[in-house]
């Protein structure tokens, strides 16, 4: 069995890459900020798994009402009033793009998953195995919301 890599995860690449992301896709600044993270009851959260020589997730949580606000920004509409699949596909897209950048940053040889995107009124989101490598805030226009990188045991 190979030694298990370890791979560095440098919170001003993680940032460059989160605000370029929103930036781009929704032509909304996105600056990391210190707020501490709390569990949310009104949270979605959207996840890509990566795996190869490096293995772990990367999330993104926001409130319903931001899911909405990025999907009409996302695509360019009116935010819907309600999270829908629309939403949930733009949750997923972005949580996509994001680990898409990273798995550039990190090592060769990492695949990403199909997103997922998990809601409700409360819930939580656990990666068997898995810890926080990082976890970074970030404060826009349309509110706090946080990326989390989390690596897992091969």
């Amino acid at each position: 069995m190979p030694p298990e890599m370890t791979v560095e995860i440098l919170p001003r690449e993680l940032a460059q890459i989160v605000e370029s992301v929103f930036g781009t896709m929704m032509s909304l600044d996105a600056s990391q900020c210190e707020a501490s993270w709390f569990p949310g009851a009104d949270r979605l959260t959207s996840a890509v798994h990566l795996a190869g020589d490096w293995n772990g997730a990367v999330l993104l949580e926001c409130d319903r009402r931001q899911a909405c606000r990025f999907a009409s920004r996302f695509l360019s509409m009116d935010p819907p009033g309600t999270v829908d699949d629309v939403v949930r596909d733009v949750l997923g897209e972005l949580v996509n793009m994001i680990g898409g950048n990273l798995k550039c940053v990190l090592t060769q040889g990492i695949r990403l998953s199909m997103p997922a995107v998990v809601d409700g009124s409360d819930y939580s989101v656990r990666v068997c195995g898995a810890e926080v490598r990082e976890r970074l805030a970030f404060d826009s226009a349309e509110g706090l919301f946080w990326i989390t990188v989390l690596a897992t045991r091969s």
